[in-house]
């Protein structure tokens, strides 16, 4: 039969020495994929073969970037996209806006800008509305509160938290946000200026202003559903309270070359990864990459 295809018998076992060997590291890699996916039920495969990467060395296992998206997809892993979109801003009203401060800010340090944003989440019993800030440069959430209503005193339980929650007081902070009624409520601004914050806001209804927090709002519903399914608002809490812990310590960041935000938190003058819009032929908005670079000087 192996003359007949051309083929030598030796060279026929050997293939098949290789296919069994890569079904074995196959096997091994859909095993440590199922593993984080316990955790991070929709953690990107970028992400995951970052976070793989030790182990499958470790293992003695070769497997690039594009052989794991390969395993990924014969296996049915790949994370579909959702997408969903209800507007909880609404910057229709008669406070005051303030000006955009960040717009070409450098940010080289935790703690020098935090980023806000609501998001809805859907339950059986109806929508509930999560409020968070994140910090700008580590990408952690500092505070949040999770409430069935749109009120300004949830966004100021979520802003007490987060400045409970601070490590560097002594740092100036400044904070930024849509013009949502919220964050121009009186109310509000009365806690920014209490604590010596400075205030920020999008100059327009547009989510690159935002982008961060817009993101950080995607990754929770997208990588860890907290957007749906739940019965009511004690389900919900407990859920979003375990996924916040997860994503805090445990889910590393791209744009802070791998580290989780609990650790990106404590570095210093380090370059994040930028993101800006730029224009198609077309007329449309294309995001590109920069390229950066890391300079600890811790």
């Amino acid at each position: 039969m192996c003359k007949l295809f051309g083929i030598s018998r030796q060279g026929f076992y050997q293939r098949e020495k290789r296919y069994k060997e890569s079904l074995v590291k196959k096997e091994q890699v859909v095993k440590l994929v199922n593993k984080v996916r316990t955790k991070h039920k929709r953690m990107g495969g970028k992400k995951l073969h970052d976070k793989l990467l030790p182990e499958l060395k470790n293992a003695g296992i070769k497997c690039g970037r594009d052989k794991f998206f390969d395993i990924l997809r014969d296996e049915n892993l790949l994370v579909k996209y959702r997408k969903h979109f209800v507007k909880t801003t609404q910057s229709k009203h008669l406070f005051y806006k303030y000006p955009n401060l960040i717009m070409d800010m450098e940010v080289n340090y935790s703690e020098q800008v935090f980023v806000s944003d609501i998001t809805y989440i859907r339950t059986k019993q109806g929508f509930l509305y999560l409020f968070l800030i994140t910090d700008l440069y580590s990408k952690q959430i500092m505070g949040w509160e999770l409430s069935d209503n749109l009120k300004t005193i949830n966004a100021i339980k979520a802003l007490k938290m987060a400045l409970k929650n601070r490590k560097y007081t002594n740092r100036k902070l400044i904070h930024h946000s849509d013009r949502g009624f919220q964050y121009c409520n009186p109310a509000y601004i009365k806690v920014l200026e209490t604590n010596n914050v400075g205030i920020s806001m999008t100059n327009k209804y547009d989510p690159y202003e935002n982008a961060v927090a817009e993101r950080v709002n995607g990754i929770l519903k997208t990588e860890y559903e907290i957007g749906e399914g739940f019965i009511g608002e004690k389900d919900a809490r407990r859920e979003i309270k375990y996924a916040i812990w997860l994503y805090n310590t445990d889910r590393p960041h791209i744009s802070c070359h791998g580290m989780v935000p609990d650790e990106a938190h404590k570095i210093e003058n380090y370059k994040l990864r930028k993101w800006s819009r730029k224009f198609s032929t077309k007329g449309m908005p294309l995001v590109e990459n920069k390229t950066v670079f890391l300079t600890n000087n811790n």
